[in-house]
């Protein structure tokens, strides 16, 4: 990065790569002509554990984001709006409405977050005040929310919320590791109502893993050994509660969650089952950091702590699921789309044919990276809904076939062995 290009970002003091500073004029005129999910629809998986009520937020965050510069003031608006109005609820004896409002606020202020790869003072602002509203939310909810501390072998802690479903009475349940996205966070990995993990029996334990969120401010980056000390704390952890089933702890990943749940589940055995979603699996990932949004590269310098372009394009060799896959032989389910264009389709067939374990891989027709808004998903297995029944049923011993899933546009399903 020469001296002109920075000194012409002076007021940012995190990563910055070439085609981000060449490029941004293109991307704010995306941003303007299709809106603010032109790299991922961003405002449906944000609204989506929200619930109803918050589909007037995001109606509102659509018309307002019309650059990038615009998301983070405009996630704030709203934030600040749900918590004033969660705070008037709490004081009249509005429970309810005091614990909706909470968990609608800390997921706009994660949101918030999103465009700043930097630990400056918004960050780190957005970030107390998501942690204040989602803990407040915990107080309401109808269900045990515990906020958590993950001990590595660094001596750092990693993040995290457990959750325990609703009317739990005692014994071990079956427990999931919830691993989000590059673009998420754990707040809202858990929904507000209705949640496909906690409703079928399951603890959940929604973690920002290394580089994710709340862990890069804390200092704790992006590495293929962080992500393996990672696996192990987080059973650790688990193991030692009188509340999970060390027999029945899975994992999920989804987007870049899937490469880490790769990488993590490789190097703890005792991670039964593991279900990715949305995947990321190219060895060096070339395609999302050099084809796609430049957003998406910066932003994964931030969570690696390095700041020049030329050091992580060497890095981000390094980072594959090659010799890592191969020692995974617990149950292994992926979604995938057949035109996803941040990770093509013959690098998770590849890491499929690696493992060792029974596999199954769901292929829907026309879907891009996110399986959603295409006839295969609309009409098909519903994504979320399958790998939680599947999730369910492999940790309760089912057995199944190696086999390929295509679901076609019609959402019929065509089977075939999967070697």
């Amino acid at each position: 990065m020469t001296e002109g290009p920075r000194a012409a970002h002076a007021g940012h003091s995190g990563p910055l790569t070439r085609r981000w500073i060449e490029q941004r004029w293109l991307l704010d005129n995306t941003i303007r002509a299709v809106g603010m999910d032109w790299d991922q629809p961003r405002s449906i998986y944000l609204s989506a554990p929200c619930g109803p009520e918050a589909n007037a937020d995001f109606a509102l965050l659509r018309q307002r984001i019309g650059k990038y510069a615009d998301a983070a003031p405009a996630f704030e608006a709203v934030a600040r709006r749900r918590e004033a109005r969660a705070q008037a609820a709490e004081s009249e004896g509005h429970l309810v409405t005091a614990c909706h409002n909470y968990f609608m606020a800390a997921v706009h202020w994660g949101a918030a977050q999103w465009t700043i790869d930097e630990n400056n003072e918004q960050n780190r602002t957005y970030n107390d005040r998501k942690r204040e509203c989602y803990r407040n939310f915990g107080k309401y909810a109808d269900h045990v929310v515990e906020e958590v501390w993950i001990p590595l072998p660094s001596g750092q802690s990693l993040p995290g919320w457990f959750h325990l479903p609703a009317g739990y009475g005692g014994g071990r349940l079956p427990t999931v590791i919830a691993i989000h996205g590059m673009d998420s966070f754990k707040e809202h990995t858990v929904s507000l109502q209705g949640d496909r993990w906690l409703q079928r029996g399951f603890a959940v334990l929604a973690i920002d893993g290394p580089g994710q969120y709340e862990s890069a401010m804390l200092g704790i980056h992006f590495t293929m050994d962080a992500w393996v000390a990672a696996g192990k704390a987080c059973v650790d952890w688990l193991v030692r509660r009188a509340d999970v089933n060390p027999e029945k702890i899975g994992m999920s990943g989804v987007s870049f969650g899937s490469f880490f749940s790769t990488i993590a589940a490789a190097h703890e055995p005792r991670i039964s089952a593991v279900a990715v979603a949305g995947v990321c699996h190219e060895p060096g990932f070339h395609t999302i950091f050099e084809e796609a949004s430049p957003t998406f590269k910066m932003r994964f310098m931030y969570m690696s702590g390095i700041e020049d372009e030329t050091e992580f394009d060497h890095f981000r060799k390094t980072m594959t699921w090659e010799g890592h896959a191969e020692r995974i032989t617990a149950p292994y389910l992926c979604l995938a789309g057949e035109s996803d264009e941040l990770s093509p389709l013959i690098h998770t067939r590849r890491l499929m044919a690696a493992l060792k374990g029974a596999k199954r891989l769901v292929v829907y027709q026309d879907s891009r990276h996110s399986i959603a808004n295409v006839p295969a998903a609309n009409l098909g297995p519903f994504p979320p809904t399958l790998v939680a029944d599947w999730m369910a049923a492999t940790l309760q011993g089912k057995a199944f076939q190696n086999e390929q899933w295509y679901v076609e546009a019609s959402g019929r399903i065509v089977k075939s062995p999967l070697g």
